[in-house]
């Protein structure tokens, strides 16, 4: 009898072959052919899953934003069942940030992602509506810090969201070993701190 095979598992698999050839080797060498050897199946069989590139890299793209929406869920059941508001947009930054090996994966998944987006007009519309809406949810919960009297009333609410959103930006700095883990929580940790003085 022939095995069933698991679709959604064999495209996991994919995603997370696709997320070792980046981290390994490089977005240049985001290819179907290296994907597939990566995941061990033939051209074919990835064929059969992703008619494109693109559909590829969406697809293991939309699987990092969940795994890390699962790691924030699951810290967030550690917070608590009523967190401090500083202490949810800390662990939302940290968990974007490349900290450990599954931030990390997707933190250069993002960056292929982003290189993907500024040339293709169809992966450009579909992250841009993906930043919009988890800037959104960043930006709703600063509004709710304010409105709950842990942040200072007068703090504009869509300018401290740009600020807090700007610290993502350590990623770089992170990835090419110009501050070290311990620095970037520092500064992150100080931003907060003056945030919700």
């Amino acid at each position: 009898m022939p095995k069933q095979v698991d679709h959604q598992e064999r495209r996991e698999t994919i995603a997370r072959a696709l997320w070792r050839v980046v981290e390994q080797r490089g977005v240049g060498h985001l290819t179907m052919r290296e994907v597939a050897q990566e995941a061990g199946i033939s051209l074919g069989q990835l064929q059969h899953y992703f008619t494109s590139r693109q559909a590829m890299i969406a697809f293991a793209m939309d699987h990092a934003t969940e795994q890390t929406a699962r790691r924030v869920g699951l810290g967030l059941e550690r917070l608590g069942e009523q967190p401090h508001p500083r202490d949810v947009l800390r662990l939302m930054l940290t968990e974007t940030l490349p900290f450990h090996a599954d931030a990390r994966a997707t933190s250069r998944m993002s960056a292929a992602y982003v290189l993907e987006a500024l040339h293709d007009p169809e992966v450009h519309a579909k992250a841009r509506a993906d930043l919009r809406q988890g800037r959104d949810l960043v930006e709703q919960l600063v509004r709710r810090a304010i409105a709950d009297g842990f942040v200072a009333a007068d703090r504009d609410p869509v300018v401290e969201t740009d600020l807090l959103l700007a610290l993502t930006g350590f990623t770089t700095l992170m990835e090419l070993d110009v501050l070290g883990p311990d620095q970037v929580r520092a500064a992150v940790d100080q931003y907060l701190d003056r945030l919700f003085a």
